[in-house]
């Protein structure tokens, strides 16, 4: 989520300073001096940035190969990065289909450049604000088919929702119009790790002009899947989500979950 700063380059940007973390180069000066910053109170930053787009990862896995899901409803989408949404469901089955949503010109800039679709498959690009579902639906209706199921990717942009009710409620709307037999796929931010260091980086990060961003707990993000089939683990660290046979990644500061929406 972002506000009329976001194209001012001496400003630090949360999508700017992901992709930092997880090693791109769409980024400038200040969001690399904030997120040096971070690193200095929370080294392992960026090992979270990384578990949550392998997160991503196995989860787009298990709804293409095990669910049959074959859409995607991606919200809060952030620079393109390695295996984004498309590229790991298209890989898997080239006639998925894709519509990526954020409210910053920048990533739609960046989207419309780098992502590209295959023949088979389709990916659209909305401009639009968690906030306002009404118009994200309005616009998805127009590339994906809402009689069939759908996965809706929330990945760490409810954190940027400082208002309870405005948080669970845009989440809801979105719920409620998917189809039977959709997916729910959520990650957020949560100091249950790392305690007051996250708190206090939050609060600075808000306090320097850059994006708003909270912390929930286990209990509150389990809240967004009230009514849902919490799938196995429930929320956990998204390092812990099923993670591969071989994988000894720690605990991290997001927690992830994925809900059957019935």
């Amino acid at each position: 989520m972002t506000d009329d700063s976001t194209m001012d380059t001496r400003i630090p940007h949360s999508a700017r300073i992901w992709n930092y973390w997880l090693g791109g180069k769409d980024n400038f000066e200040a969001d690399r001096a904030a997120g040096d910053e971070v690193i200095a109170h929370i080294p392992d930053i960026p090992v979270g940035a990384k578990s949550e787009r392998a997160f991503l990862k196995r989860v787009v896995g298990f709804l293409v190969e095990q669910a049959g899901i074959r859409q995607f409803l991606d919200v809060g989408t952030g620079l393109p990065s390695a295996d984004n949404t498309h590229e790991v469901a298209q890989e898997l089955d080239p006639r998925c289909r894709v519509v990526y949503v954020d409210n910053d010109p920048l990533v739609m800039v960046h989207a419309r450049a780098l992502l590209s679709s295959t023949p088979e498959g389709t990916c659209d690009y909305v401009e639009a604000d968690l906030r306002e579902p009404g118009t994200i639906l309005a616009a998805a209706r127009e590339t994906l088919d809402f009689t069939q199921p759908i996965g809706l990717m929330l990945l760490g942009v409810v954190n940027h929702l400082m208002d309870d009710d405005v948080a669970y409620g845009s989440v809801a709307r979105l719920v409620e119009a998917m189809p039977a037999g959709s997916f729910l796929v959520l990650t957020h931010s949560t100091a249950e790790i790392h305690g007051e260091p996250m708190l206090r980086v939050m609060r600075e990060t808000t306090e320097r002009g850059g994006t708003p961003i909270r912390a929930r707990t286990k209990v509150e993000l389990e809240r967004f899947f009230d009514g849902l089939d919490l799938l196995e683990p429930g929320v956990v660290t998204c390092s812990r989500w099923r993670p591969d046979p071989d994988s000894d990644e720690p605990e991290v500061y997001l927690f992830g979950g994925v809900g059957h929406i019935g």
